[in-house]
């Protein structure tokens, strides 16, 4: 893997190759959000994208780049979830073998769904077994690909896509986006939202945003350099639960995130509620933390116009109801 940081140019040519294999999702809004949020809100819905997350823009450019002989080979990743679900999805789309190291505890419904794009599906201790070195070791002996997560170029681009659809589609509405607020666990999504957004509306401020306990971002802009977390945290919002920001993703973030707002389970369980109840939409708990910070007031509007990107939507049903009964 190259370890360029990627570029605006790189986010347009992702959307390019991914037209017409992943879902443009749309832009929704709700007037009771906005009187909430003293802003004009627009919410991007990722949950509606096939697999149910942003991860499949990523995992799908990063496949569409390999060559005919890697692609033999097939890919390796390793994920709670979204991230492996995103790759046997892009797998299976090109006529590859996926291979997916999925934490003992991931959700089931994450598991299940991984599988049933056909990839095999190798479980490990999330706190016992380093998740990079089982990749390597799985990928060598496959002779397989790695596509990480988030510290990967391509993976990143994909991941831009999001903010370029709402932008444009914003623009379409009239609207330009003053402070857009984005659910953060590597950074991938945040780098690849901070090189279309510093491009096209470099006067927006862009707010990283994470569950308590897992705010390795916001220790790391403090710290000006990556701090891991001490993984000890709640694992409510598994999709976000990272070491530590990547070595790619936290250059871009570094350089133009306003912030980092962090949020509780509370709140995060009264995002997910208000999502289900006036947006219509399911959201896991990783996925609505951005939500959940513009509820909450820690990512003001100022009567502007503000983004949301909800990342997904694979919610164990229990923890769903949970949120459901808060």
């Amino acid at each position: 893997m190259s370890d360029v940081l990627p570029t605006f140019d790189d986010v347009r040519a992702a959307a390019d190759r991914l037209a017409g294999r992943i879902l443009r999702t749309p832009l929704l809004r709700h007037r009771l959000l906005d009187e909430i949020a003293g802003a004009t809100v627009l919410v991007k819905p990722e949950p509606l994208q096939r697999t149910g997350s942003f991860k499949l823009r990523g995992a799908t450019n990063a496949a569409l780049l390999l060559d005919a002989a890697a692609r033999r080979g097939g890919i390796v990743t390793h994920s709670s979830g979204n991230h492996g679900q995103a790759c046997a999805a892009a797998a299976h789309m090109l006529g590859m073998k996926a291979t997916v190291a999925m934490p003992t505890d991931a959700p089931a419904i994450k598991v299940a769904a991984t599988r049933r794009w056909g990839a095999e599906i190798i479980a490990y201790d999330r706190h016992g077994v380093d998740r990079d070195a089982l990749a390597e070791t799985l990928a060598a002996e496959r002779g397989a690909t790695i596509i990480p997560p988030f510290d990967h170029a391509h993976v990143i681009a994909g991941q831009g896509t999001v903010a370029l659809e709402l932008i444009e589609d914003a623009a379409a509405l009239g609207l330009v986006p003053d402070a857009v607020a984005i659910c953060t666990g590597g950074g991938g999504l945040t780098a690849g939202c901070v090189l279309a957004l510093e491009a096209l509306v470099p006067e927006a401020e862009v707010w990283a945003v994470e569950p308590e306990g897992w705010d390795d971002t916001k220790r790391s802009l403090e710290a000006g350099r990556r701090v891991a977390n001490s993984v000890t945290g709640s694992p409510l919002c598994d999709s976000l639960l990272s070491k530590q920001p990547g070595a790619l993703t936290f250059p871009i973030n570094h350089r133009h995130l306003a912030g980092c707002a962090v949020v509780s389970e509370a709140e995060v369980f009264r995002a997910m509620r208000f999502a289900f109840e006036h947006l219509k939409v399911v959201v896991e708990p990783g996925g609505a933390v951005a939500l959940a910070a513009v509820l909450a007031g820690k990512v003001a509007g100022r009567g502007g116009v503000v983004g949301i990107v909800v990342s997904g939507g694979n919610v164990d049903p229990a923890v769903f109801a949970r949120a459901l009964a808060a």
